[in-house]
Formats: C-alpha cells, structure tokens, sequence
C-alpha cells in the first residue's frame, strides 16, 4: 500500500509541476505494480536504470549522426577556455552519474528524497528535471560525513 501512496504523490506533484516525465513513470509504474505477475516490475527494477541511460545518451549522440556535430565542431570546442571547460565538467557529471548509481543502487529509499527535491526545483525554481542522477552523485561526495 505505501507503493501506491508514494508513487500516487509523486504522480501527483509531477502533474502540478507540469513535469510529464516523472507523472508518466509513476503512473506505468504504478500500472506495473496492479498487474498480478510481476515480472515487468522486477525487470524495470533490473534494467531500467540502464536502458534510461542509454536512450539519454542516444539522445545526446543524436545530433552527431545528423550532422549539426562535425570533427571541426569538436576541435574547435578545444581551442577555448569555454570548450576545455565542458570537456571538463563533463567528465565531473560523468564521475557524479557514477557515484550516484552507486549510492541509489546501496540505499534505494533516497531516490524518493531526490525526486521531491527535484520536483520543487521544477516548480518554485523553473528547474529541468535532468538531475535525479547527478544528484544523487553529489549527495555521494558528502554521504560519507552525513553518516
């Protein structure tokens, strides 16, 4: 019952907060959770961190197969400060992406934390609701003195 519950508030604030992404997976996933074989819940459980984190990527690597990102594109990007710079902090969000599986994957319950957390940074803070995963990347830096 409190599956329901939670996911029904986190639907809920995610429509408030006009945020489709969040209501849409708390939904299926509360369909998921009513159909009698579980099967589907535990694969999504399993795999679904995974499959998300490649169509992102897909979605990142999109403009590179049609052609808005060329070779020159890319050399050009190390010619400025800004350029090394996103190189850099890329590979930063890559480092926390990291250590924020680690931390969802060993105390799951503080994804629901981050999803509030991030639910009103949509809504008071006209946010994106890109951060869940880096999120929890940067609570990994300081998990280790919280505890």
């Amino acid at each position: 019952m409190d599956a329901y519950i939670i996911l029904g508030v986190v639907a809920l604030l995610g429509f408030l907060s006009k945020n489709a992404t969040v209501w849409v997976a708390a939904v299926v996933l509360i369909i998921l959770k009513a159909v009698p074989s579980g099967s589907l819940l535990t694969w999504t459980n399993q795999y679904g961190l995974k499959i998300g984190i490649t169509v992102l990527t897909m979605g990142v690597l999109a403009p590179v197969v049609l052609g808005k990102i060329t070779l020159a594109d890319l050399w050009l990007t190390s010619q400025s400060m800004i350029g090394i710079a996103a190189v850099a902090v890329g590979i930063f969000v890559a480092y926390l992406g990291g250590r924020g599986t680690g931390l969802l994957t060993s105390e799951p319950h503080i994804v629901t934390g981050l999803l509030a957390g991030t639910i009103v940074g949509v809504a008071l803070f006209r946010g994106v609701p890109v951060g869940p995963l880096i999120a929890a990347g940067i609570l990994a830096l300081f998990a280790d003195w919280m505890k």
